[in-house]
């Protein structure tokens, strides 16, 4: 497991209306992200800037990908404490600056885990396992943004 994990996607824009990039508004931001073997994921920018509701949009996929990795090692740290997770949900959210320029940057993350256990004695341990995520998590520790936690643990024997 230790060592270089290699990842690649193929990126491909499908929104060329007829005359390409003339116009800011004369192309669509519409695009396909696509992974051998998985099937393809539809994306496009935010509706703030000209992109298409119905499709992924990058900062999305940015959320997700905290809150999956968040999820993942959390259910890891979980079962190798001993602890039961019997359900997982997650009600995360972003914030997002945009600047003068159009540029920006997230200013906050806040994952929202729900978790139901099966011992009322493992509620705390659970509750503190969070924490621990962000040491481990590879997502976690590739962004500058802050990422807060907003956990809720319930029993359910």
């Amino acid at each position: 497991m230790s060592g270089d994990h290699h990842y690649n996607i193929e990126l491909e824009w499908t929104g060329n209306q007829g005359t390409g990039t003339s116009a800011y508004q004369a192309y669509s931001r519409d695009h396909i992200v696509s992974v051998e073997g998985k099937p393809p994921i539809p994306g496009s920018s935010d509706p703030a800037f000209m992109g298409n509701a119905a499709r992924y949009n990058p900062e999305d996929m940015f959320l997700a990908s905290i809150a999956s990795c968040h999820m993942l090692w959390f259910l890891h740290l979980a079962s190798t404490a001993g602890i039961a997770v019997t359900a997982y949900r997650d009600d995360a959210s972003a914030v997002m600056k945009t600047n003068a320029d159009g540029s920006g940057e997230f200013t906050s993350v806040t994952l929202s885990p729900s978790v139901t256990i099966t011992k009322l004695s493992q509620v705390e341990q659970a509750r503190a396992l969070h924490a621990k995520v962000g040491d481990m998590c590879f997502i976690a520790r590739s962004v500058k943004v802050p990422i807060y936690h907003e956990v809720t643990v319930t029993v359910d024997p």
